[in-house]
């Protein structure tokens, strides 16, 4: 029995899906990444967002309600990350980190195909859980 195969060597015909081969290459930007890493370190329970930072100071106060920052760093398949955060007291600080590099490390890699070879975490700041605020009469 013999086998034929047939390798196209011009463009798909409209409505027909191109080899994976020929679709051509997606590229995910620094700044797409940094979006993504930081929408999802906020999933992790007990994290909060940092202040603006000048200089190593605080510009504005620092909020647990406010956005994680992060820094990404694309380079082919590979994504470094730089994140700061806050936590919520009483939380224990190393597992919380422990828990978003592990949890950035997967969306990540699900949401772009990237891998993550670094993650370093910076906790800014330490944040009561949400409080009810008082009145004053």
């Amino acid at each position: 029995m013999t086998t034929t195969t047939t390798t196209r060597s011009h463009p798909a015909a409209p409505g027909t899906p191109a080899d994976p081969g020929e679709r051509g290459r997606l590229t995910v930007g620094d700044a797409a990444v940094e979006r993504i890493a930081a929408h999802a370190a906020t999933e992790v329970d007990g994290v909060g967002g940092s202040a603006y930072r000048l200089l190593g100071v605080a510009v504005g106060p620092e909020q647990a309600g406010a956005d994680v920052r992060v820094g990404a760093t694309v380079t082919g398949d590979a994504v470094a990350l730089d994140v700061r955060l806050s936590v919520v007291y009483p939380m224990p600080v190393r597992r919380t980190a422990d828990r978003v590099r592990a949890h950035l490390a997967l969306r990540i890699r699900d949401l772009t195909g990237l891998t993550v070879t670094r993650v370093d975490v910076t906790v800014t700041a330490l944040h009561h859980a949400a409080r009810p605020e008082g009145r004053v009469w």
